[in-house]
């Protein structure tokens, strides 16, 4: 592939993971109604995809065409009977993602293709699921390095895969969007340095490439402890890769969360003393009402103690008297 390759996908995948994970972080539009009531007007079938979204996955995906087959062709000519067979699982995936942006922005803009919305995310899920199988089941050498590069590449696809699922159960939530995001960004940075690793000076020391085409290619080391250094270098990398996207979506959250924080589909709250102040209030009034009640008891059993007391009085005043 060559370092601009690797490079041009990391660079497509973080900008597409980018402007999905501000897409997603924005409050939520409803989907514009017809006066008929009869659903969406035409062209808003699918309202929470941008254009722009399916424009840059429609030409990254046929960037990725492009070199596939120039790479298909130089491993025929080479007479590699692995390269081949490897580019061919790339243009499958490549068209998967083809398939889906330009099935997206028909979507978006025409009525010729009466789908629904969860048919993209489907075609999504298998598009992902076969760029997992790719990386997973790619072990042409199995004393190269650059097979703990493709086993850090699993994290990221997972993290989309399963946001997929998620957006395919719940299709208006911006959790899916926002985690598939996130996997994008991964997915983009490790490309980055995956080229810098192994088609720059950047490579393990007591390592080197060995490439036997333009796409098939083993990153070999002199023996046994730089082999192993290098898979420590390797997991070592993804580890400040994984660290800094998460301080990365920390500090993206925080902002957006101080940007939207006063709007609708927020929680509002509101001043502590008026809760409190209310709640004096009511307490005082339950007392004052119990106080008089008290009161009141007492002073009708008061009337009613001295109203005998009176009458024997009256009764001793007039036996006496007779």
């Amino acid at each position: 592939m060559g370092f601009f390759t690797l490079a041009l996908a990391g660079v497509g995948f973080m900008l597409i993971g980018t402007w999905e994970s501000l897409l997603s972080s924005s409050p939520i539009s409803k989907p514009d109604h017809s006066p008929d009531g009869t659903g969406t007007e035409p062209g808003r079938k699918y309202p929470y995809s941008s254009p722009l979204t399916f424009f840059s996955i429609a030409l990254l995906s046929f960037f990725f065409i492009c070199n596939s087959l120039y790479s298909l062709i130089d491993a025929v000519n080479s007479k590699d009977r692995v390269g081949w067979p490897l580019q061919l699982q790339v243009l499958a995936i490549a068209f998967l993602f083809l398939m889906y942006a330009v099935i997206g922005l028909l979507m978006k803009f025409t009525d010729s293709i009466p789908l629904p919305s969860s048919f993209l995310n489907l075609i999504a899920f298998f598009a992902f699921a076969e760029e997992f199988l790719l990386f997973y089941l790619q072990k042409k050498d199995t004393v190269g390095i650059e097979n703990r590069y493709f086993d850090m590449m699993l994290v990221p696809i997972t993290i989309c895969l399963f946001s997929t699922v998620l957006e395919l159960r719940s299709p208006k939530s911006n959790l899916p969007r926002l985690g598939r995001a996130i996997g994008l960004i991964l997915q983009g940075t490790w490309f980055l340095q995956m080229g810098l690793s192994f088609f720059s000076n950047w490579v393990a020391q007591g390592c080197s490439l060995h490439e036997k085409s333009r796409g098939n290619y083993t990153v070999r080391c002199k023996g046994h402890p730089e082999y192993h250094r290098g898979r420590a270098i390797a997991t070592l990398q993804f580890n400040c890769h994984l660290a800094f996207l998460v301080v990365l979506v920390v500090a993206v959250f925080s902002m957006v969360s101080r940007k939207h924080g006063g709007q609708e589909g927020f929680v509002q709250y509101g001043p502590i003393g008026v809760e409190t102040q209310s709640l004096n209030l009511t307490g005082q009034f339950s007392l004052d009402s119990d106080d008089e009640d008290d009161e009141e008891i007492k002073g009708g059993a008061s009337v009613e103690k001295q109203k005998p007391a009176a009458i024997e009085m009256t009764v001793n005043g007039h036996g006496s008297h007779q």
